[in-house]
């Protein structure tokens, strides 16, 4: 029996929209607001609350020193993430001498629900922080430290990257397509992401107005004018190694390249005293 061709129409059509509709249900679950409570480390450690964009309250913890000329360091987060993951260092940096600011990005941890935008829109919230600590130490020479989603949002922010001076980078990706090639390939191997990153990817455009290619920390990197530390891992698989070389030739001058050989993505931004020295030493050398 022979088959029309109008079911046939149907049938693809029907497969087209069911397939559209997953992946951009994927990109919802991708995007979606993952807040949660966000355990508060030992005094002088306190909550703070900054205003962000759009309505949007920030929760920070702020670790004060009592030199207000002290060097101050902002602390930004990985996607998915809380400033609590940070506290470590953070408490760490502050026996330093280092007054220091984490916050929480809109859509994590106590900060508001919003949908997440890779760096774009967390660029605002890095903004406003960073207003907020140099308004409580006005003569103080400022870093930030930024793990993945927050080394981007310190990047791409509307004016350009953060006026800081100075600025760690850890595990922090190139551009969005390649950010969800990597993590879809240690998924599904790569062929299979080759075919669906650009049906993520694209969806940049009506989630948050802007093409893929406005999503590249890579491309902003040639505006940072502050002494820039890069640090990537040996077994990053969401940041390989390669892609973290070329984020370093991309800047145009001040800049160090450290490659943790056997730290993975989610070590690298960890509490780790292997990471202790290298950020003591480079931070001393440009804040104090």
């Amino acid at each position: 029996m022979q088959i029309g061709r109008k079911p046939l129409v149907y049938a693809l059509l029907a497969t087209i929209l069911i397939g559209s509709a997953g992946v951009w249900g994927i990109g919802s679950l991708l995007t979606r607001a993952t807040n949660g409570r966000v355990s508060i480390p030992e005094k002088p450690a306190h909550v703070v609350q900054i205003d962000s964009t759009d309505g949007v309250r920030l929760a920070g913890t702020y670790w004060p020193t009592a030199d207000k000329d002290a060097p101050a360091i902002l602390m930004l987060h990985s996607n998915g993430n809380n400033r609590g993951a940070m506290s470590g260092t953070a408490s760490w940096l502050n026996t330093h001498g280092y007054a220091v600011l984490a916050i929480d990005f809109r859509g994590h941890g106590e900060s508001t629900p919003a949908s997440k935008s890779f760096g774009l829109f967390e660029a605002e919230d890095a903004e406003a922080a960073l207003a907020w600590l140099r308004q409580n130490h006005p003569q103080a020479r400022v870093g930030v430290i930024g793990f993945s989603l927050g080394g981007a949002a310190s990047l791409l922010g509307a004016k350009g990257p953060l006026l800081v001076d100075a600025l760690v980078l850890q595990g922090v990706y190139p551009d969005i397509r390649r950010a969800i090639f990597n993590r879809l390939a240690i998924r599904l191997g790569r062929w299979p992401a080759s075919a669906i990153e650009p049906l993520l990817s694209y969806q940049s455009l009506p989630r948050f107005g802007v093409w893929p290619s406005s999503i590249s920390p890579i491309r902003a990197l040639a505006q940072v004018e502050a002494p820039v530390l890069l640090m990537g891992g040996g077994k990053d698989t969401n940041t390989p190694p390669q892609e973290t070389r070329a984020m370093y030739v991309a800047i145009r001058a001040n800049a160090e390249l450290r490659i943790l050989e056997g730290v993975t993505h989610d070590a690298l931004g960890r509490t780790s005293p292997e990471t202790f020295p290298i950020l003591l030493a480079f931070l001393d050398r440009n804040l104090k």
